[in-house]
């Protein structure tokens, strides 16, 4: 049946009283934030920094004081979205190819837009900028998104600014836009609610703050500066405070369109804060860890009328487990293929009586195209924790993971790497071949590919990478490469699977960019390798569009 047209919409919306909202499944308003540490929040004690906004999440929700992610962002993004580990879903890690999620994977949007939900997302995705992999492709109706893991890094587009007056892509088209970062996807999250308010939509405001780099306006720095704040932190602390009143807007215009009770509310943080010298509430570690200060983040849950207001649950939750909770609340079924790791929590956010036995969750984080077994991973149930397979911690008694106590319970040791041994042989089964870029498609043409998503021996962006791509058609290709100006003249070239397609082009002294082809290429998979040459150096461009013609 069509849905009817967005006038009979909003009629039938002004026309039905507030009793009747809860006839139509609820909306979902997902905030989630960029290295915010589970201490910068007034909330849980931070003596210096004011949250009211988010704060009020807390208060009148549910409090997961035990919720877990992973120790950085592109994998919690992955699991958020598709209720499993992340190393099913290729994701590994956030950057030079690591941080691109299977096509294959069902996302939470595509679950709730079968069920008729209007979807968008405002803000960070970073889980793949080309298609198949955007967000546009992945379930969301509406994307106003930055690229890549953040603004002012690689995968941002040619001439943008950083936080302030970026380039934005709306639909997958470049956009410029005027105002700071967060004000910006926040004012798109409220219109896209007020125009799709008359039917169940789901909302997914993701910032890039307060990730690095720390800019933010000076008004916002300057009343922790005058506080005797170090100058790192009061940046940061400017851009959370920033970030709290653009919640506090997404609040208002919840309530302003009569939605607060009809709209499911959850707040998070991605990963542990960054690593300065802040409060975070006396725990080890920081991102990147896996220690409880690198995974364990604030979590709210508000829906007004079927949770209660102030209440806790103490009990070992994570980011695998929210798309479940999510389809639970919004009745709707998964479908028969997807496999969940985790399980809903809304029996617990209900305080209803019901059977929660122990589990044991992982968490694993390194760089590396592949996980090692081992390396920088933890394996932690409601009262121990086991990490890298050596350290047992008892966070009944010991929440800053102080003391070691393996020694003391070999048996608890013991059981805890054999779960892990058998996550990470179940988790890893498949593999880790990265998902391909593909070019030459209607859906994307052309296709702009950055240094976020090439491939790199090392564990950086280096100097040199290739990109794993596949060609949709038989064609000829242009090629847009763009760098920084090299002092002497040098020469492009064109490199698949290892051989240049053609014969060298040149490069002026201090261009920035140059034009190769057209060139013809096969359909099928491959490796792209454009190199630009500049007497004894060898570099990749920082930019490079694939043009078909």
């Amino acid at each position: 049946m069509p849905y009817p047209t967005r006038r009979q919409f909003l009629a039938a919306s002004a026309a039905a009283p507030l009793a009747a909202a809860r006839s139509r499944r609820p909306n979902v308003l997902i905030i989630l934030t960029d290295d915010q540490g589970y201490g910068d929040l007034s909330l849980h004690g931070n003596p210096i920094l004011k949250t009211p906004h988010m704060d009020s999440i807390g208060r009148q929700g549910v409090q997961f004081t035990q919720f877990h992610v992973s120790p950085v962002c592109s994998p919690t993004r992955s699991s958020l979205m598709t209720g499993r580990y992340n190393y099913r879903t290729g994701v590994v890690d956030t950057y030079v190819g690591r941080s691109l999620m299977r096509p294959d994977e069902v996302t939470l949007p595509q679950m709730l837009q079968s069920a008729g939900y209007r979807t968008g997302i405002f803000g960070k995705w970073h889980l793949g900028d080309n298609y198949p992999l955007r967000a546009t492709d992945r379930g969301f109706d509406e994307a106003f998104v930055l690229h890549g893991g953040g603004l002012a890094q690689p995968a941002d587009a040619p001439g943008s600014t950083g936080y302030f007056d970026p380039i934005l892509w709306r639909n997958n088209v470049p956009t410029n836009t005027k105002g700071y970062c967060t004000d910006i996807f926040a004012d798109a999250a409220s219109r896209f609610m007020e125009a799709n308010r008359a039917r169940p939509f789901f909302t997914y405001f993701a910032t890039n703050a307060p990730h690095d780099p720390l800019q933010v306006e000076d008004r916002y720095v300057q009343p922790f500066l005058d506080a005797g704040v170090p100058k790192e932190t009061a940046q940061l602390y400017g851009m959370v405070a920033n970030l709290d009143e653009n919640v506090g807007k997404l609040l208002n215009t919840l309530r302003t369109l009569n939605l607060e009770r009809d709209t499911l509310v959850i707040y998070f943080s991605d990963n542990g804060p960054i690593g300065r010298d802040r409060f975070n509430a006396g725990m080890r570690g920081k991102k990147g860890t896996v220690y409880e200060g690198g995974i364990r983040v604030p979590c709210f849950v508000r829906w007004p009328g079927i949770l209660k207001p102030g209440a806790t649950v103490d009990r070992l939750a994570a980011h695998i487990d929210l798309a479940p909770t999510i389809l639970e609340a919004c009745g709707v079924a998964k479908p028969g293929k997807v496999q969940f790791d985790g399980k809903s929590l809304l029996p617990l956010a209900k305080k209803q009586k019901t059977e929660w036995p122990d589990r044991t969750l992982f968490f694993q984080w390194h760089r590396g195209n592949e996980p090692q077994a081992w390396r920088d991973c933890a394996a932690h149930n409601q009262k121990w924790k086991l990490v890298n397979g050596k350290a047992l911690y008892d966070l009944d008694t010991d929440p800053a993971e102080s003391q070691d106590v393996a020694a003391s319970h070999p048996e608890v040791v013991a059981g805890l790497r054999r779960d892990y041994e058998a996550w990470f042989k179940d988790v890893s089964a498949r593999g880790f071949d990265p998902p391909r870029i593909v070019i030459g498609t209607d859906h994307e043409n052309p296709t702009l590919l950055t240094r976020q998503d090439w491939r790199d021996p090392g564990e950086g962006w280096g100097i040199l990478g290739h990109w794993e791509i596949e060609v949709a058609v038989d064609g000829d290709y242009e090629f847009t490469l763009r760098f920084p100006a090299q002092p002497p003249a040098g020469e492009a070239e064109i490199v698949v699977n290892g051989a240049a397609l053609a014969p060298a082009v040149p490069i002026d002294d201090q261009a920035t960019i140059v034009k190769v082809g057209p060139l013809k290429l096969r359909a099928g998979k491959a490796s792209l390798e454009p190199r630009l040459h500049f007497g004894a150096t060898t570099i990749g461009p920082h930019y490079c569009e694939v043009r078909r013609v």
